[in-house]
């Protein structure tokens, strides 16, 4: 299959779940909707972070992505191949994304971008893919630097974006899942009870719940946060009372303060 159709078969698999749980969380909310979150602006703004990133992932995402896998340390062993090889390269990159989200808390540089993220008021699907355009661009230098020095096929990156696009849909959604089920997936993959308190606006709980696909990293480095979602949960970032209009979050990260 041609990376054309790799990208074509991902764009529609990331397109009809992003469909699917929009409406799904319209019929089986988990929380209300505040005042603020409801309407058109807010999904305007988070749509049009959307819209620019997908204007920028041909024009430098792809291409960079593409330069990485064609000038890789070339030292994977012939025998590595099929899909046990396909299975280890997941999960290497899952516990690798643990890091880099961890890193945009931790670092001021990155957290200057990755906090347009965060002012979010409210969470659903869409803010899967609200991002300010410097995190896609940083994120991608450092996917870049992963492909070239592990040796990581093309094929294993485009799966893997996909499946993390896809995680993350599902995690910031507010998709009502009956207890049991969400407690049983939680075991496995990151659900919303799970991610939800790392959109809280306390500190301590913003800096927890790293994981984007399997749950299993937070526990194993000492991040996870035992609380779980609750309908009244306030979201945000502390210290922030509002979500600023569009032109400010791509201002934002530019500003002294």
């Amino acid at each position: 299959m041609s990376i054309e159709s790799l990208l074509a078969w991902k764009a529609v698999a990331v397109g009809v779940w992003i469909a699917l749980l929009l409406a799904a969380e319209r019929l089986v909310p988990a929380a209300t909707r505040p005042v603020e979150a409801r309407g058109w602006p807010r999904l305007a703004r988070n749509g049009g972070l959307w819209l620019l990133n997908a204007v920028l992932s041909p024009l430098a995402v792809v291409p960079l992505t593409l330069l990485a896998s064609q000038h890789t340390l070339d030292w994977r062993p012939a025998a590595w191949q099929g899909w046990p090889a396909l299975l280890l390269d997941l999960l290497v990159l899952d516990a690798l994304i643990y890091w880099w989200h961890r890193a945009n808390h931790v670092l001021p540089f990155l957290w200057r971008f990755h906090a347009v993220h965060h002012l979010d008021r409210f969470l659903d699907a869409s803010s899967a893919v609200r991002f300010h355009f410097g995190e896609v661009l940083l994120s991608a230098a450092a996917r870049a630097a992963v492909i070239m020095l592990l040796d990581i096929p093309l094929v294993s990156v485009l799966v893997f974006e996909a499946l993390v696009l896809m995680a993350s849909i599902f995690h910031h959604s507010n998709l009502r899942l009956p207890e049991r089920l969400e407690k049983l997936l939680a075991r496995i993959v990151v659900t919303p009870s799970i991610h939800w308190m790392h959109h809280h606006p306390c500190r301590s709980d913003t800096d927890s719940n790293y994981a984007t696909i399997l749950s299993l990293w937070d526990g194993l480095f000492g991040t996870r946060n035992a609380k779980r979602r609750r309908g009244d949960l306030p979201i945000g970032l502390e210290g922030e009372t509002r979500d600023a209009d569009f032109l400010g979050l791509l201002a934002k990260p530019f500003r002294k303060g």
